[in-house]
């Protein structure tokens, strides 16, 4: 189960990234052009949010059966030295979650405001900040902190 978990939340990282960059390539135009928010417009919105929730379930359940997690709660005081446990253990967790209720927020924003030029603005501002988070927060192969592959 470890290893499904694993290869899926590696997976819908790249469909969480993907979407929300072209949620915000859609918005970004709309905003520039005064486009119309159409119905193509309001599912990326939600597709994107579905996405970055469906990956903060998998993260979640990943988290609670990851041996380094496990590690790091029952020797906390050892483990918080290592910034490879404290990443995982916390920074990542923290700021991922955050990230999602970012897109949440901008999401259910975005949906009740009246004008399109609102909702393509809304839709940019909050998910680009979400976006930045998960930047910051993916253990990237180049990461001298806490590194992982691109596909595991």
């Amino acid at each position: 189960m470890y290893q499904t978990l694993t290869f899926l939340h590696s997976l819908v990282r790249w469909l969480v990234l993907i979407s929300l960059i072209y949620a915000i390539y859609r918005s970004f135009t709309g905003y520039i052009s005064n486009r119309k928010f159409t119905g193509t417009d309001n599912t990326v919105r939600h597709w994107t949010a579905t996405i970055a929730h469906l990956q903060l379930v998998i993260g979640m359940i990943f988290y609670f059966k990851s041996p380094v997690i496990q590690y790091f709660w029952k020797h906390f005081n050892e483990a918080k030295e290592s910034f490879e446990h404290l990443f995982f253990g916390l920074i990542h967790i923290s700021l991922m979650v955050t990230a999602i209720i970012i897109i949440t927020i901008g999401s259910a924003l975005a949906k009740r405001k009246s004008s399109d030029k609102e909702k393509f603005r809304t839709m940019v501002i909050w998910f680009s900040i979400a976006l930045v988070i998960i930047f910051i927060a993916i253990p990237w192969p180049f990461s001298p902190f806490a590194n992982r592959p691109y596909f595991r």
